[in-house]
């Protein structure tokens, strides 16, 4: 998800704010160092031993195990009250050793009830975290449960609602090892305007625009690490789910357009024969076709005639979610995508006419093709038959194969969160972390990829070009005021959700990439650790040992400083002095570390002559020492030294980065 302060901004924002904030700061004077190399060097950073179920290398381990939630889903859409009338046909496997005496389940429409857990937490100041005090009849409306027998007898099994999670109790025990429970729920909610900024209606001159989601029960996680995961939907923390294949049957009125996860299944009862021929068109051109164009969504022409309500069947297969847009005011385009397998696949636009022309969704197809192109190459190839942006009132928002954005985005900040929604396809979709728990495993990781799509998008057409410079933003990403990016999402101030979701984890892979393994150390691992946890459930851990082990290298201290503590970074030249007071003999250079954290080190060398040089030493001078002295093959007088000189480190202190004679 894309948070509403940065929707469509590069990380050049954050650098703005740090220019102003550093201009303000004081000179420092150099302190007594704090740093202690057995606390960032030292053992037991991982506690537990890898067990059958996770292996010590970060990869799953041979018993390795997670359950399964298949889903058939079929929902009606009164788009004048607003309401959703859905029934729900589960079929949940048991793939766990236990047995299991009753089910959970999440109830996130719950959230917007006044009297939810999320409402009561709301600050006086507000939240984009919920409904923005909308009164109304919020939440799920559980009309029945039943069992499903295996001759197609239906039971009613007793539930418990609370918040926005449900306790299904079961007649008898689930058996392991590959049990089966199905259950058929009856439900319907009213659509908030405004839901937590992952849904809503946005109002146009041609219709509302409904962008769907979070709309049905869906199954908690059942894991080897937690049991239930059950943490309360109170709207920072997103999403942990099962994988399973869904079959979607939407019911709007008939002038209503609807895109949904997944594969179209009947274009031919829902599109007119026009429509058909472009749909078919655009599943072979690399440029934008226009299915339904601005001129046309008018016109009762561009609708099939006769009918007052259609059926739009989808389907979508290996996801753990599916969401839907529905509009009788969309524009839809869409083009194919070349993805390394040759597999068919087409990104699509549906937008108002508020949205159209070149400067706005008239790219966005574009933009989708290319940033989903490059991943797949770069990472792993995109699973799902189509990728579908909805325009509307969310800024940010992702699901499988579907994503919700903000209308009003234009130029480089359509290009922003199309392409980073479409990023969460790779986390959390594939790679399904939970993101309740730890939200930077998706946002923060998805912030990283996404700094390479951008540079890699026509040429760099929305890339940055201003260096980027950690010197500045430091006080901002390690302040003292700030958690721990390994901090649960709702246990962050919400100020700093930007920084320690999305930023900081993002800036913290990008010098591990460039500063500590380079590039192709890096990428082979990072790879490995998406293939080895496609459509599984990783945790932190085994996240840092899976980047550990295929990159051979032991980053126990990276992890310490940058992930687990919010550690700052501060190096200071000290001296420079000669041997035996004769430059031509050699110089003797000595830096400091002052601050918690380590990282190599670069240093840059002028001589009086003007000879400039480079020299970089190993984080490994830090593993028993706080001030490091080296011997360089100086010839002549050393006019200066200086600390990081392209700043790409997080050096809190600019003050004592350099040394003059």
């Amino acid at each position: 998800m894309k948070l509403n302060f940065i929707a469509g901004v590069s990380l050049a924002f954050l650098c703005i704010i740090s220019v102003a904030q550093a201009q303000d700061t004081t000179a420092k004077k150099q302190q007594p160092s704090v740093y202690d190399y057995h606390e960032t060097f030292g053992p037991l950073f991982y506690t537990k031993n890898g067990n059958e179920y996770r292996a010590a290398d970060g990869t799953p381990g041979p018993k390795y195990w997670q359950n399964r939630a298949d889903y058939q889903l079929a929902a009606t859409l009164n788009d004048q009250a607003n309401e959703i009338t859905g029934s729900e046909v589960l079929t949940y496997t048991n793939n766990s050793p236990q047995k299991l005496g009753y089910l959970w389940m999440n109830l996130e429409q719950n959230l917007f009830r006044l009297d939810s857990r999320g409402t009561a937490i709301v600050p006086l100041e507000g939240s984009r975290n919920w409904g923005r005090g909308q009164e109304f009849d919020a939440g799920f409306k559980i009309k029945s449960i039943k069992m499903v027998g295996a001759t197609g007898s239906k039971t009613d099994v007793k539930f418990l609602v609370s918040d926005t999670r449900m306790q299904v109790f079961l007649p008898n025990e689930m058996t392991a090892d590959g049990g089966q429970v199905k259950l058929k729920i009856e439900y319907s909610f009213i659509s908030p305007d405004y839901g937590s900024d992952r849904m809503g209606i946005q109002q146009t001159k041609n219709g509302k625009i409904f962008q769907v989601a979070q709309w049905y029960p869906r199954m908690c996680v059942y894991d080897d690490v937690s049991g239930w995961n059950t943490i309360p939907y109170t709207g920072p923390g997103e999403f942990y789910l099962e994988y399973g294949d869904f079959d979607l049957s939407i019911t709007a009125p008939a002038n209503d357009i609807v895109v949904a996860s997944g594969e179209l299944l009947n274009p031919q009862d829902v599109y007119t024969p026009e429509q058909l021929k472009r749909w078919e068109q655009a599943q072979n051109s690399e440029s934008t076709v226009f299915i339904r164009s601005a001129k046309e969504v008018t016109d009762p022409a561009s609708r099939p005639a006769g009918k007052k309500e259609l059926t739009w069947h989808f389907q979508i297969k290996n996801a753990r979610d599916a969401s839907w847009g529905a509009s009788a005011a969309f524009i839809v385009d869409a083009a194919k995508m070349d993805l390394p397998s040759g597999k068919k696949a087409m990104a699509i636009s549906a937008y108002p006419v508020e949205s159209d022309g070149n400067d706005g969704y008239g790219r966005s197809t574009e933009y989708v093709k290319k940033s989903i192109e490059f991943n797949s190459a770069k990472w792993f190839e995109f699973p799902y038959p189509n990728a579908t942006v909805v325009a509307g009132i969310v800024g940010g928002m992702e699901y499988p194969g579907i994503v919700f954005c903000g209308y009003k985005a234009k130029k480089g900040n359509l290009w922003n969160v199309n392409d980073h929604e479409f990023g969460h396809t790779w986390f959390p979709m594939i790679v399904g972390s939970n993101e309740r728990l730890y939200g930077w495993m998706d946002e923060g990781f998805n912030t990283f990829i996404n700094t390479l799509s951008t540079a890699a998008f026509n040429n760099g057409e929305y890339q940055n070009k201003r260096p980027f410079d950690l010197h500045r933003i430091a006080p901002i990403i390690t302040g003292g005021g700030l958690e721990p990016v390994m901090s649960q999402p709702a246990n962050l101030k919400e100020k700093n959700t930007g920084i320690l979701l999305y930023f900081k984890p993002s800036i913290g892979l990008t010098m591990l990439r460039e500063q500590v393994l380079g590039p192709e150390r890096f990428d082979f691992a990072f790879r490995n650790y998406i293939d080895k946890w496609a459509f599984k459930h990783p945790t932190p851990d085994d996240f840092f040992r899976s980047m550990d082990n295929a990159a051979g290298e032991n980053l126990q201290w990276f992890w310490r400083g940058w992930f687990t503590n919010n550690w700052q970074l501060d190096v200071a030249v000290r001296d420079v002095k000669y041997v035996n007071s004769d430059p031509k003999k050699g110089a003797l250079i000595t830096i400091d570390n002052l601050q918690k954290m380590a990282m190599p080190v670069i240093l840059e060398i002028k001589t009086v002559s003007g000879k400039v040089d480079r020299v970089k030493l190993p984080v490994e001078i830090w593993e028993r020492n706080n001030t490091w002295t080296f011997k360089y093959p100086s010839t002549e007088e050393i006019q200066s030294v200086t600390y990081d000189p392209d700043k790409v480190f997080p050096d809190i202190n600019q003050d004592n980065d350099e040394w003059k004679k």
